[in-house]
């Protein structure tokens, strides 16, 4: 029973408790203090005095070494309470681009009066980024990192640390959010659309979502192209319109996964990215054909997003 505890604590102290969802708080179990280097040196020091003062039998020097060393147990104490309490909570990840930065927000509140200065938060072996939170206030921190390849990036481990008031010792926390990022396939260079269409018709009457001539407004739907909301109504508090227009028929696109044959996978995952961004910019609608997916055609920023994920995905677990 021992070993095990044993076997836990030391987890806790190099690992910390694994990934948890929710509000994380600091309580007193999860804070390691330990000697910095200077601390360390300060210690010899402080016990090169003491032999002095013993030696030439000194009551200043006794004085001064106990006065010295007084300070630095204080200190323990100081840097113990700027961490504890402190409250974390993860924000959502955006999906970026494979060769970006991919972003995890953290939002780290200090729910008493006291100022917590000099709190650092970072990935291990990366520079920290570091913030002085105000009494009963909180502030939002971006941690980031290289996102070089595609596909789901869990939030990974992260320590928050403080050497405050002195430098002497090292307080420390091992954090870890059940939080997951999306990095898409890099888009490739722009071409030109396929020529697979879906030959789909709205109405019959033909007022669909043709390119031509303007036919009137109707209520905004989820999905709509915001390149068609009609923002004078907005603007005059009318509600949320959307343009129709008659005529010509938008054409409506399908990106198979057959269609480039001869490319390698991630050529392929890129191709299509490029399309899909590029069909999005453009207003028009489209669908995603993947061996394993098939996304009908539509469009706005939530097909965007689906279309984006199933790239990013292929050919890994969810």
């Amino acid at each position: 029973m021992r070993g095990l505890v044993a076997r836990l604590n030391l987890q806790r102290f190099f690992i910390g408790e694994g990934p948890q969802s929710g509000e994380i708080i600091l309580t007193r179990r999860r804070i390691y203090i330990l000697p910095t280097r200077s601390g360390m040196i300060f210690g010899f020091i402080l016990f090169a005095m003491l032999l002095a003062a013993m030696n030439y039998n000194n009551s200043m020097a006794h004085a001064l070494t106990f006065l010295l060393a007084s300070l630095a147990v204080v200190s323990i104490l100081h840097g113990y309470r700027n961490l504890h309490g402190l409250r974390f909570t993860a924000g959502r990840s955006a999906g970026v681009f494979a060769g970006e930065r991919l972003s995890f927000p953290v939002q780290v509140s200090n729910p008493d009066g006291r100022r917590r200065p000099a709190i650092k938060i970072g990935w291990p072996r990366e520079a920290p980024l570091c913030i002085d939170l105000p009494p009963a206030g909180g502030q939002w921190v971006h941690l980031e990192r290289p996102a070089t390849r595609r596909g789901r990036h869990t939030m990974g481990r992260f320590t928050v640390y403080t050497r405050y008031p002195l430098g002497l010792f090292h307080a420390w926390s091992h954090l870890e959010f059940d939080r997951h990022g999306l990095v898409y396939p890099t888009p490739a260079a722009a071409q030109p659309f396929p020529h697979t269409l879906a030959t789909e018709t709205e109405e019959s009457n033909g007022q669909g979502r043709g390119v031509d001539d303007f036919a009137g407004l109707r209520a905004y739907a989820p999905g709509d192209s915001l390149r068609h909301v009609h923002w004078k109504t907005l603007a005059k508090e009318r509600g949320v319109m959307t343009k129709q227009f008659a005529g010509g028929q938008a054409p409506e696109l399908i990106f198979a996964w057959d269609l480039l044959n001869g490319m390698d996978t991630e050529a392929r995952l890129s191709m299509l990215c490029r399309w899909v961004l590029d069909a999005e910019r453009l207003g028009l609608r489209y669908g995603l054909h993947l061996p394993q997916a098939q996304l009908p055609v539509d469009s706005g920023a939530a097909h965007r997003h689906q279309c984006l994920t199933a790239l990013a995905l292929f050919g890994q677990q969810d």
